[in-house]
This record gives C-alpha cells, sequence and structure tokens, in this order.
C-alpha cells in the first residue's frame, strides 16, 4: 500500500525507493524473481550482476516503463503502477544507452530536455548552466555533440536526467566506456547529489567506483537479490582470503588444516589470516619449497566477492559498446 504521508513521521522517514517481492518475465525467461529493494534519502546503492543479472530490467520497471508481473513498487511514497505521474516526477533515469540528439549542441540538448520536463525559461538557464560546471560541460556547451568524445556525450547524456533535481535518479552503467576525467566527474557528482539527500541506485560493472561510493551494495544474480549490504559488510561474509603459491613446474598436493586450490602452477591456500599460514605452509612444502619462485597474500576484494557470489569476474562484464540512439526513446525514458 502506498504509504500514508499524513502519518510518515510515525513510520520513520519514506524510502525514495521501495521494491518489494518485484518480479518479471520475458516469455519463459525469469529476468527478477521476488527482487526487495530499499533506497533512503540521501544513500547510494551500488547494483552490481553480471550481463543478464537484471539490472537495466529492475530499473526501467522502476522508471515505469516496463509493467511488473507480481509486487509492488514506489517512488518517495507513490505506487509506480498506480499513480505513475508522482512518482515519475520524483525520478531521474540516465539508461545505460545513449539518448542525445547528435546534430544539437550540448544547451540545445539541456534545454529541450528542461522544456520537456516543464521547467520555466529563467530555471531552465540556472540548471544548465549549474549542471555544465559540475559536469564539466561548460567548455563544451556550444559544440555539437557529434563532436564530443564519448565520455564527454556520456556526460551530457547524465545531465538531462538530473535537470528537474530528481530526488531518485538511476544511473544504469553511467561510465561505461569513458575516459578517466568523465568518471571522476561523475563520481563526485554522485557524491554530491548523495550529501542534498537525493537518493541514488547506481548499476556499474567498475568495482573501484563501489569502493570510492564507499555505498551500500546488492548484487543481483539470476533475476534475484544474492548479497546486501555495506561494501565492509561484504567482504567480511564473502571475500576470499588467501596465500598464493606460484611454482617451477605443477604445484604439488600438501596436507594442510585449511582448504587448498590447486590449478596448474599455482597453488592457493585459503585461510581468514593467511600470512599467520606462511610458516606451516612452508614446513609443508619440505623439498619442494626449491621450486617456490612467489608467494602472495591476496586480500578479501570485492572482485573477490563477486566471483564467489556470480561465479563471473566483473572486468568480464565491462566494455559494453555504447550508441547513440534515437532521442524519441531517452524521451521516454525519463518522462514516461
Amino acid at each position: 500500500m502506498p504509504t500514508d504521508r499524513r502519518h510518515a513521521h510515525l513510520a520513520g522517514p519514506v524510502p525514495a525507493l521501495s521494491a518489494r517481492g518485484v518480479s518479471k518475465c520475458y516469455g519463459s525467461t525469469i529476468a527478477l524473481e521476488h527482487v526487495d529493494l530499499e533506497i533512503m534519502p540521501g544513500k547510494v546503492v551500488g547494483l552490481l550482476g553480471p550481463n543478464g543479472a537484471g539490472k537495466s530490467t529492475l530499473m526501467s520497471l522502476i522508471a515505469g516503463l516496463l509493467r511488473i508481473d507480481s509486487g509492488e513498487i514506489e517512488v518517495w511514497g507513490h505506487s509506480v503502477a498506480r499513480n505513475p505521474r508522482p512518482a515519475r516526477r520524483d525520478l531521474g533515469l540516465a539508461p545505460q544507452t545513449l539518448g542525445v540528439y547528435p546534430s544539437l549542441t550540448v544547451r540545445q540538448n539541456l534545454r529541450f530536455f528542461a522544456d520537456m520536463a516543464g521547467l520555466r525559461r529563467s530555471l531552465s538557464r540556472s540548471r544548465i548552466e549549474e549542471l555544465a560546471e559540475s559536469l564539466g560541460l561548460a567548455p563544451l556547451i556550444e559544440r555539437r555533440v557529434f563532436q564530443l568524445s564519448g565520455g564527454e556525450q556520456r556526460r551530457v547524456h547524465t545531465a538531462m536526467a538530473l535537470l528537474h533535481r530528481p530526488r531518485l535518479v538511476l544511473l544504469d552503467e553511467p561510465t561505461a566506456g569513458v575516459d578517466v576525467e568523465t568518471r571522476t566527474r561523475l563520481i563526485d557528482h554522485v557524491r554530491g547529489l548523495a550529501a542534498t539527500g537525493t537518493a541514488v541506485c547506481y548499476s556499474t560493472h567498475y568495482l573501484p567506483e563501489i569502493e570510492a561510493l564507499d555505498c551500500e551494495v546488492a548484487v543481483l544474480h539470476q533475476g534475484r537479490i544474492v548479497a546486501q549490504g555495506q561494501v565492509a559488510e561484504l567482504l567480511r561474509r564473502y571475500g576470499d582470503a588467501a596465500l598464493e603459491l606460484v611454482f617451477s613446474g605443477a604445484a604439488p598436493h600438501l596436507d594442510l588444516p585449511w582448504p587448498v586450490i590447486r590449478q596448474g602452477d599455482v597453488l592457493k591456500v585459503q585461510a581468514d589470516q593467511p600470512e599467520l599460514a606462511t610458516a606451516r605452509v612452508l614446513t609443508a612444502l619440505g623439498e619442494e619449497v626449491e621450486r617456490l619462485l612467489t608467494m602472495r597474500v591476496l586480500r578479501p576484494s570485492l572482485d573477490s566477492v563477486f566471483l564467489r557470489l556470480t561465479g563471473r569476474r566483473p572486468d568480464d562484464e565491462a566494455g559494453t559498446e555504447q550508441a547513440v540512439v534515437e532521442p524519441e526513446r531517452a524521451r521516454a525514458a525519463r518522462h514516461g
């Protein structure tokens, strides 16, 4: 049921996003199955998962571009299905595929989307200048979009979703294929949005961005959220620490009190405190120590968490080619 705002002070703060039991199928293919996700005001949630996990489908459902099969989605207490207009008013979506007018200038693109959002001309001008400065578009404001680099076009694309100052922002792979400057500016801008109370759902394959944002993480795999929590919590629960040894020739068989993985010339000893296992491992090697080339301690990382939860590495998912698409599609994505 929608949140009754007259009694919100009794029930606590209204979530910017509340998704409960959300399911979506495409024919016999299950895209999402009983997904629960909540984002509070001023919080950033990093949405991780392999290609095909359901991340873009979830964002499209939140934005009202797709109809859910079952469950409930509310944006700031408004049902996306039953009360879509106020829900969409509070929401900004920058989908994964670029949606810009290549032949128009940056200013013209932003002004067009500001007009579609219903901003008055004076307010439109100030918002455009504000975003252009924040996202490094000010020197490019009079250039036609087709003249910009991929990273610069991505900044224009993201700025369009932010012009009306939505209180919930959905960013689907906002830094796919971009340069370092664009990545840095977008991360800084997301931090600034959260600091002003905006809630952000941030989908990415670049795990260093999640670490830089120090945000809560939700991991989607095969249409389900398989883990959720702060980065430190996920590292503690799912991160693998190990002692890695590389040999000349095949790695030897060792009798140790810890799990051991042999892969060709590499041997990994999984232990909560691998540095304390060093002496025991070296003793167990015996004469095989003469074939030991290198030994290092592997600390838990988001990469290892991702691999353990999904069976795939995040760098296998990155680098999806992007294209400039029909502006009508982008217009539908932002304003239903």
